[in-house]
């Protein structure tokens, strides 16, 4: 392919679907990484008022800020759905790229199995049947029915969705701190105990909390003018983000007594009460449950648009890469689907932090591929370009790097072994998706509206294989 030290993106040819603008994408961001405030709760109940409002703004630093660079600059390098994908596919080859498509796909799709429960969790105090049971599951696979079908209309319309869902959740938080300002005791926000921190539960929820900045590049083919939109709404994102996170988590641990115990899912609908009344306790409450729908919906898109994106650099069977009437794509949709109802029966806890475990594992590829990048191919077009050099660049992924070892020794034994077993099925679909296609079972095919990248020319499965034997 010639020397590629200067290559550019000449980006993905233009269809008659909508494109996404950046306020839709500020919030698609938003629910991708956070969805408000709502299960920050543990960490006050893990380490105490100091130790949680200290934490969100050192993951905002260490993890928030060099994850969102890092995808501010890979994202408009590859604007094109494989995002992640194909950084990693580009720097360390296909069949790495290719493990990198299935952990964060497996990823997602156990976050995603984390909202349909968490919505019933908080509507089971105004519907005790929602509790348990069969009108539970039932009410599980209808809201996964219909949040589905609302991601099969259209990105552009989860878009819009998104943002009306993120004012509605936000707004009842912004005036519980107004109403809390009499009652502040500063003194509160001191509060912590070491030796009763559980930081197990403290890290994972943190890391939960302010992850997957990443995720909008899976989404960079569908954005218009990504080259500016995705940095610009990356930026306004982290903004919303962190301080939704902290305005509420200052207010409410300095104007109502701590009680550690009773710091979990739904409790700031409880402080509501205390602070406002019935209508401020409803609201968030309604608020919660909402946002658990908007963190299903962009969840989804991202998920099922990673296929498409893997489909389109022949990762996957052709089928993938099918589009319905509405330019969405249809069968990522029901395979992500159909993960979010499989996996649904598993616990809060063991969800967010076996989501958490294989996460770091495909952000571990991530910062390999964005170093390698700019060590093999520094004079490359970078519509946007983190304001570093190379060892600058190195140095950008070691707090990150320090927190994944933190998160993954911290992991329980069942954890560990769940993540190893899903890596591990990863290592072995690759090759058989190879044979698959060497035999003819299943048909694989680059899209020609995407270009060849640096160091891999064609993504077909035959010629993954060598890189594994």
């Amino acid at each position: 392919m010639g020397d590629h030290d200067g290559f550019k993106h000449s980006g993905v040819r233009q269809t008659g679907t909508p494109k996404v603008s950046i306020l839709p994408l500020v919030f698609l961001i938003f629910y991708e990484v956070s969805g408000g405030p709502f299960g920050i709760e543990d960490s006050v109940k893990a380490a105490g008022p100091l130790l949680a409002i200290v934490g969100v703004l050192f993951f905002a630093v260490l993890w928030g800020v060099p994850e969102a660079l890092i995808t501010a600059e890979m994202g408009t390098m590859f604007p094109e759905n494989g995002g992640y994908v194909v950084w990693v596919s580009s720097a360390l080859g296909p069949f790495w790229g290719f493990q990198q498509g299935w952990a964060k796909w497996i990823s997602g799709v156990i976050d995603n199995a984390l909202y349909p429960v968490l919505f019933l969790d908080y509507m089971k105090s105004s519907i005790p049947a929602f509790g348990s049971g069969l009108p539970r599951t039932m009410a599980l696979l209808i809201l996964t029915i219909a949040l589905t079908y609302m991601n099969y209309r259209g990105l552009t319309i989860v878009g819009w969705v998104a943002v009306l869902l993120g004012v509605f959740s936000l707004l009842p938080f912004f005036l519980m701190g107004l109403v809390a300002v009499p009652n502040i005791e500063p003194s509160r926000w001191l509060e912590m105990d070491l030796g009763n921190t559980n930081w197990g539960l403290y890290l994972n929820t943190l890391f939960w909390k302010i992850n997957n900045w990443d995720s909008v590049s899976t989404l960079a083919g569908e954005v218009y003018n990504p080259e500016k939109t995705i940095p610009k709404a990356l930026s306004y994102a982290l903004i919303v983000v962190v301080g939704g996170h902290l305005y509420p988590l200052i207010t409410c641990t300095a104007a109502a007594p701590v009680a550690r115990e009773f710091w979990s899912d739904g409790y700031f609908a409880e402080i509501g009460s205390i602070l406002g009344g019935f209508w401020l306790h409803s609201w968030i409450q309604a608020g919660a449950a909402l946002s658990n729908m908007g963190n299903f919906l962009t969840e989804m898109s991202t998920d099922s648009y990673q296929l498409l994106g893997m489909a389109e650099r022949g990762m996957l069977p052709e089928f993938f890469a099918k589009r319905s009437r509405y330019g969405t794509p249809l069968i990522g949709i029901l395979f992500s689907a159909l993960g979010v109802i499989l996996l649904s029966w598993m616990s809060f806890h063991e969800i967010m932090a076996a989501d958490n475990y294989i996460y770091c594992f495909g952000m571990i590829l991530e910062f390999i591929a964005f170093v390698k990048h700019r060590v093999t191919h520094p004079n490359a077009s970078r519509p946007y370009k983190v304001p570093l050099g190379t060892v600058g660049a190195i140095l950008l992924i070691v707090p990150p790097l320090m927190l994944i070892a933190m998160v993954m020794a911290l992991a329980s034994f069942k954890v560990m072994v769940v993540s190893f077993f899903a890596v591990l099925i990863g290592l072995v679909l690759q090759p058989f998706l190879a044979y698959a296609d060497k035999k003819q079972w299943l048909r694989f095919s680059v899209s020609k509206d995407l270009p060849d990248l640096p160091d891999s020319s064609v993504f077909r499965q035959d010629e993954m294989t060598p890189l594994l034997f």
